[in-house]
């Protein structure tokens, strides 16, 4: 698989990072020598400085034998240009486009269905919302992802101290709580991804990754002590683009909302775009202003400036004053392990956003759906049995999956099976299935050659 990468950004950079682990044939353009520079020292990739919205590069790219090309440039306008030109020129490679200026939003549609004939428009503002509101709706989750339109849910959640399943094995679940185990799928311990079996334990501090049916989740949780507490105040810090879409998402679904915004001007205009959410002028790190706002009475303090140190330093200073929940946007990946070990376990990245949502549609086969686990440790996808795979028609247990992979649900019409090792795929079946990253790639060829060509 050939893959254009337009952009040698942050975004950029990783996804080429990511596809290049997996020997896909990887070229990344930019104008910015630095930026290519650094992508050619650090990854196995092609590289070419030039504009990507050049008929002239994108042929030297080979676009003619590509089949995506990903725009992701900090410029909706070059993004746009680049896949219009590479339409021009070889119409049959799938064109994917980060845009991020909220006025595209109607015409998502109208990109893809006329030209340029773009097949999907990316905007990490929208995915990252979606993320926000995905952790606040599941008590004591770092990371959560959606599968089968939402009726299974993927959890990571942190193990605390006083947990009850600390030092238990997963063997050993079921008897303890009288039912049956949630399926865990992975463990984070010392940033090393582990895939459990039954005689291994769960330890205090673990970042488990468990799957659930989505009105079962509520039981698992509690597993895991882990108790629901509806949301009902916010408290946003930063009132830009992400910060109006999250108070206009909260204010949909009746939740009291407060913005902490710097520049007056932008308060004005948040003041006569929001219905009901209350727009104040100042500091979000300001100490005093917080407690004047009564910031402990908040059930979820969400810190959204384009400033990341000011997001952790609010984000710390709203936990020292007695907010349980805090949801901190970072820009920089580098900073990821650091928040955990300074309290703060619900980090979000518009890049990040972007970069799962590309992966499900770069995926060979029938992918519907793609996640990316631990800095691309690991992955999470949905896709579709054909009837003529080899793995339909018998147990799990006597299927060879490469090592490291893990079916964690079968979705058959509106029956979700959260499988054992007698389960048994059914063609048109949807299935999730994780996979360690080195796994990926057979997992790819299984999906792409098994299910849709024999």
């Amino acid at each position: 698989m050939k893959i254009i990468i337009v952009g040698a950004g942050e975004v950029g950079f990783h996804i080429a990072s990511h596809l290049a682990l997996e020997n896909k044939d990887v070229v990344v353009i930019d104008k910015d020598p630095a930026a290519v520079r650094y992508v050619s020292d650090n990854v196995d990739v092609q590289t070419i400085i030039g504009s990507g919205s050049s008929p002239v590069v994108l042929e030297e790219a080979g676009i003619q034998e590509a089949e995506i090309l990903l725009a992701v440039t900090n410029s909706d306008e070059t993004n746009l240009v680049a896949c219009l030109v590479a339409n021009i020129i070889s119409s049959s490679t799938k064109k994917l486009a980060r845009v991020r200026d909220a006025g595209y939003d109607e015409f998502h549609e109208n990109f893809r269905d006329h030209a340029p004939h773009i097949d999907t428009l990316i905007n990490p503002e929208i995915e990252v919302v979606k993320t926000i509101e995905r952790l606040i709706s599941v008590p004591g989750a770092v990371d959560v992802g959606e599968f089968a339109d939402g009726r299974v849910k993927f959890v990571g959640i942190h193990l605390d101290e006083s947990v009850r399943l600390a030092g238990v094995r997963l063997s050993e679940i079921s008897e303890m709580i009288g039912k049956q185990s949630p399926l865990i799928a992975a463990v984070i311990r010392n940033e090393e991804l582990i895939i459990p079996r039954g005689n291994d334990r769960l330890m205090a501090g673990d970042l488990v990754y468990f799957i659930s049916e989505e009105d079962k989740l509520l039981d698992t949780l509690a597993v895991f002590d882990k108790h629901v507490e509806p949301i009902g105040r916010v408290l946003i810090i930063g009132g830009g683009r992400i910060g109006f879409r999250m108070a206009n998402l909260l204010e949909e679904n009746s939740v009291y909302t407060k913005i902490i915004e710097k520049d007056p001007h932008r308060c004005t205009e948040l003041a006569e775009q929001l219905n009901k959410a209350v727009v104040l002028h100042g500091d979000g790190s300001d100490q005093e202003l917080l407690s004047e706002e009564n910031i402990q009475d908040m059930d979820v303090v969400i810190t959204l400036t384009d400033d990341e140190e000011t997001n952790i330093l609010a984000s710390l200073l709203a936990k020292r004053m007695g907010v349980h929940k805090t949801i901190t946007r970072i820009t920089k990946f580098s900073y990821f392990p650091l928040m955990s070990m300074i309290g703060l376990e619900q980090v979000v990245s518009p890049r990040l956003s972007a970069i799962n949502t590309i992966l499900q549609h770069i995926r060979r086969g029938k992918v519907l759906s793609a996640k990316s686990i631990k800095n691309g440790q690991a992955e999470v996808m949905e896709a579709v049995a054909l009837e003529t795979s080899d793995i339909v028609g018998k147990p799990l247990k006597k299927i060879s999956f490469p090592k490291g992979v893990l079916v964690t649900g079968i979705i058959r019409q509106d029956e979700v099976i959260i499988p054992s090792g007698e389960s048994v795929i059914e063609p048109e079946d949807r299935i999730i299935i994780f996979a360690k990253r080195e796994a990926i790639p057979r997992i790819e060829k299984i999906l792409a050659v098994k299910l849709e060509y024999f």
